[in-house]
């Protein structure tokens, strides 16, 4: 799981590893034993964020103007596939 300093909490972080997912989260500086993690992976966050930033922009998809989740769905895969494309 890859998340902001907000993030940081030690019951957040034992409850990710009970799951037994990877922890992705940089300390906070006020951390007295900072922990280690993926500077790498942590990076690759931005531009998931980007990406959810710029499907926003499709009002459709933002709103939820669809009745149902099958033409919701089919909306985000068309500004899914618009996005690629551009």
């Amino acid at each position: 799981m890859i998340a902001d300093k907000g993030y940081d909490s030690d019951s957040v972080i034992e409850k990710i590893e009970a799951v037994g997912a990877k922890v992705v989260i940089p300390p906070k500086s006020n951390r007295k034993n900072p922990r280690r993690y993926s500077k790498r992976m942590y990076k690759e966050r931005n531009v998931i964020e980007r990406f959810f930033a710029r499907l926003k922009q499709w009002r459709g998809v933002a709103t939820r103007y669809e009745k149902t989740i099958e033409s919701y769905m089919a909306m985000v895969f068309i500004a899914c596939a618009m996005l690629w494309l551009l």
